[in-house]
């Protein structure tokens, strides 16, 4: 079985720093790069393409709301044509900072707020679609199964890859649960490697209240923000070759 391992990098500004990306550029198969809105700026987007070249991780552009004091996780009302704009131009950043690395971008992965409005509303959601498939209708479009945001970028043709967050609680309905609440990110080693056993041996997961639930996907999420997100990594790929399978990134896992 091959499975992609993601993690959100890049979210610094300046000379601060979140997330040790080194040590997790030597753990993951693909980096979802901040793009300057919520997190990121050019010099912190440049290192971290080149981190990812020279250990061939693939990388993806991860857009968010304009959003520094609040790390893209408070809503900022908006309408889809609002969305798309800032969507392509933290694209088109990433994609030109990569060409001028010798890399490419291959995936587009949503953060925190900006993800929840696409993910909602049908028709944000093919806005934003349609933008990423006439920039790239290569670009995978990365996120969580029965949302809108991948519904629509099936509709137009795009390939999607279905995430299952490992250092994030679950409810009945296989959402997540928000981060103001007890318990929400999980940040055991122990925990995450029951889990991501759990997934990998049966699809399902435990939820926050002790139900169980199917989850479907291909790709592992572990947060760099996320306390311990090093050693939270390393446990998922560990247990991911334990079991036999293969850690590549998402690119290669659907070509």
């Amino acid at each position: 079985m091959k499975i992609d391992i993601n993690s959100d990098m890049g979210e610094g500004y300046g000379p601060y720093r979140i997330g040790d990306d080194a040590a997790l550029m030597q753990i993951v198969s693909s980096a979802n790069i901040a793009c300057g809105f919520h997190a990121g700026d050019p010099i912190i987007m440049d290192r971290t393409i080149r981190l990812a070249k020279d250990k061939g991780v693939g990388i993806g552009a991860h857009p968010g709301l304009p959003d520094l004091l609040g790390f893209g996780r408070r809503i900022i009302q908006m309408d889809g044509h609002e969305i798309e704009k800032h969507m392509v131009y933290q694209i088109g950043a990433l994609q030109a900072l990569a060409t001028n690395a010798g890399y490419r971008v291959t995936h587009v992965s949503f953060h925190a707020a900006m993800g929840s409005m696409v993910n909602a509303d049908p028709d944000m959601a093919d806005t934003t679609a349609r933008a990423i498939a006439a920039i790239d209708r290569d670009l995978i479009v990365f996120g969580m199964k029965g949302t809108e945001m991948m519904r629509a970028a099936r509709a137009v043709g795009l390939r999607t890859l279905t995430l299952f967050l490992a250092d994030r609680a679950y409810d009945e309905n296989a959402n997540l649960v928000s981060r103001k609440l007890p318990n929400s990110v999980i940040t055991s080693p122990e925990a995450v490697a029951r889990r991501v056993s759990r997934f990998l041996d049966s699809g399902t997961v435990e939820t926050i209240n002790g139900a169980s639930i199917k989850v479907d996907a291909r790709s592992i999420l572990v947060h760099s923000d996320t306390p311990g997100s090093v050693e939270l990594a390393a446990t998922v790929r560990r247990v991911v070759e334990q079991g036999g399978g293969e850690v590549v990134p998402a690119a290669t896992l659907l070509s």
